[in-house]
């Protein structure tokens, strides 16, 4: 396959950091990174710096909170910092009125405190809709320890329920020092980025400037760090972040691991709505022969799912609208599925709700993100990622056992017609998604969602 190999050189080109297999760890569950997360915060002598899309106001997010200010009374020459969207923390979560911002939670415990904690908004767009701060990974002292999950009770699996994601920690100076030198460079003294922990917080309209400004920064900002050689023993890691579809570094490295894979290719994604360049590329492998697994969360697992029992709202129609786009991609390629060579894991465990993302290329390539593999992440969220190369294949095994741990709570689709169609649907739903369809807004939908 020489266009294998072709993408495959162009990811061998990129500069890369050489960090020893055995301080790469995988964490198979919410609770364990939760446990870890606060271990580290305890340990941690000189930084923390935590990247997120959102701390929230509940008993999981206060619980962290209080324990980066414990480390920082304790200790308070420990550099410690957060970073959330903007917008995000300034709203309550979707169907929860009368709820009011984390940004309220931010100041209270700052006024609280003889040494507080400052907590920055970042604002990737002037409106939330149109893109938000999807960056990943948290730094203590030389520590990343990378999810897609955010800070909240069913991400840290506070409560009975938990959102399943993948959990990683890397143990290298070098890259905890980049991930922290692109926070500084890009989100450091900007005028777009306002104190959150603060009662004076300018409204997005006054920073419209700044955030047109911050914008372009965020297109041509990059990791930077020395090209390192990797030796016998140690991955290859390449940090990348992108925003836009344009120029994107992560968007093409993702396209050149899928025209990379040689023999199989595994991806998840909660939310299935591919850009159209992958599912070109996955279409294009398969007839290929090359074996591509898609693990998808049922849409009872989706965030968003509510229960026909429940008050409908609209935001409830968006599994649907996953679920839609899912039946029309099985049933077109049905044929595959029959050969083995498309296998769709659908996930589904109690009452838990899914949201994995990143892919494993053959045995010897993966990715480690936060990127949903959808048009609202291809285009509009500031995003990164984690590729590894493992030419020595030193992480198969820990890499073999996460995913079986993603696909413990999987069935695998046999046919299309076990999806469900619009007329099985709640009569709520079909009535929104009929509408939705009368006024062709699946088109914008589908950029944004």
């Amino acid at each position: 396959m020489p266009l294998a190999n072709y993408y495959r050189t162009l990811l061998e080109h990129l500069p890369t950091l050489a960090v020893d297999a055995e301080r790469v760890e995988v964490l198979y569950s919410a609770r364990a990174f939760k446990q870890r997360l606060l271990e580290l915060i305890a340990a941690a002598q000189t930084r923390i710096c935590l990247v997120a899309l959102y701390l929230q106001d509940d008993e999981a997010g206060r619980e962290i909170l209080g324990a980066l200010y414990q480390a920082k009374q304790d200790n308070p020459a420990l550099d410690v910092r957060l970073y959330v969207d903007f917008h995000r923390a300034q709203r309550g979560l979707i169907g929860h009125r009368g709820q009011g911002g984390n940004h309220l939670m931010y100041q209270e415990f700052a006024a609280r405190h003889e040494h507080p904690i400052p907590v920055y908004g970042v604002p990737v767009k002037g409106r939330e809709l149109l893109g938000v701060l999807h960056l990943k990974g948290f730094v203590f002292d030389d520590v990343v320890l990378y999810s897609g999950a955010s800070l909240n009770d069913i991400y840290l699996h506070q409560q009975d329920r938990y959102r399943f994601d993948r959990y990683h920690q890397i143990t290298d100076a070098k890259l905890a020092d980049c991930m922290v030198d692109y926070i500084d460079r890009l989100f450091g003294n900007n005028p777009a980025v306002p104190l959150l922990s603060r009662p004076e917080i300018p409204r997005a309209r006054q920073l419209r400037h700044a955030i047109r400004q911050f914008k372009h920064q965020m297109r041509r900002a990059s990791y930077e760090f020395d090209d390192v050689t990797r030796r016998s023993g140690q991955v290859a890691v390449t940090p990348l972040a992108g925003l836009g579809k344009f120029g994107n570094r992560l968007n093409r490295a993702i396209r050149h691991l899928l025209r990379g894979t040689r023999e199989k290719l595994f991806i998840c994604t909660p939310y299935f709505n591919l850009p159209k360049p992958l599912a070109k590329d996955i279409r294009t492998l398969l007839k290929k022969g090359v074996e591509v697994t898609l693990v998808i969360g049922d849409k009872t697992a989706n965030d968003f799912y509510i229960p026909p029992e429940e008050p409908f709202r609209t935001i409830g129609g968006l599994p649907y609208l996953y679920e839609t786009n899912l039946r029309r991609f099985a049933r077109a390629n049905q044929t595959f599925i029959y050969q083995g060579r498309l296998n769709i894991m659908l996930w589904h465990h109690e009452r838990n709700s899914y949201h994995l993302k990143g892919l494993f290329v053959d045995d010897d390539l993966a990715m480690i993100t936060g990127n949903n593999l959808n048009p609202r992440a291809w285009g509009l969220d500031l995003e990164n990622g984690l590729l590894l190369q493992d030419p020595e294949r030193l992480l198969q095994a820990r890499f073999e056992a996460e995913k079986a741990s993603i696909l413990e709570h999987c069935r695998r689709l046999e046919h299309f017609s076990e999806i469900e169609e619009l007329e099985d649907y709640p009569a709520p739903v079909q009535k929104l998604l009929k509408r939705v369809a009368r006024t062709r807004a699946n088109v914008l939908l589908k950029r944004l969602l």
